[in-house]
């Protein structure tokens, strides 16, 4: 997971799976930037964890959001959104490696085409990034002062001392430890209410 990333707006940053996806199809905006914004890192990890390029790996997000909105009517079932797009960002990095080998033995005046590549995510792979994503939705839930601490904490390398981060989020030194406790105990309160394992 790459951290702590920009924070989703406030007013959809709560909304579940099933009010976004709905609010994303009766068309509006801000529904579909939450979508995106809630899962953009997800979908840059995969294509990283193949090996891609980090421009390749952009060029394999566009593809993936172009799909999400010519596709999304097609969800069934809300809470399956991110085993969905874990399976539509695999398809599209399968493609891409399809079209760059076609490009490359093209280039070089060959015929044949590398089709070695797999089209989709082994299962413990998919269940990691299943876990991710759920790290990263309980962490746009916990309170804006609970998320940066964390970042600090836990994402910096190395941490944060806990006199800067005080200094930081204009707390006493004295009670960074207590607020760090009470913040893993609500993320891990939430991680617990999505079956996190």
């Amino acid at each position: 997971m790459s951290g702590v990333e920009e924070i989703e707006p406030a007013r959809t940053a709560s909304w579940p799976e099933e009010r976004l996806i709905q609010e994303c199809l009766k068309g509006n905006q801000e529904a579909w930037s939450a979508l995106i914004h809630r899962y953009k890192n997800l979908i840059h990890s995969i294509p990283l964890k193949y090996g891609f390029s980090r421009e390749d790996a952009s060029d394999v997000f566009q593809q993936v959001c172009v799909q999400m909105l010519t596709g999304l009517p097609e969800i069934r079932e809300p809470k399956s959104l991110t085993s969905w797009i874990i399976k539509v960002t695999s398809h599209a990095c399968f493609r891409w490696t399809r079209h760059e080998a076609r490009f490359r033995a093209a280039g070089a005046g060959q015929e044949t085409v590398d089709h070695s590549g797999r089209a989709g995510l082994p299962d413990v792979l998919t269940a990691e990034l299943e876990r991710e994503q759920m790290l990263r939705e309980a962490l746009w839930r916990v309170t804006p002062r609970c998320r940066e601490l964390i970042r600090m904490l836990f994402y910096e390398k190395p941490a944060v001392p806990y006199e800067q981060a005080a200094r930081q989020l204009g707390l006493a030194k004295g009670s960074i430890g207590f607020i760090r406790m009470r913040c893993l105990k609500r993320l891990r309160q939430m991680l617990e209410e999505k079956n996190f394992s």
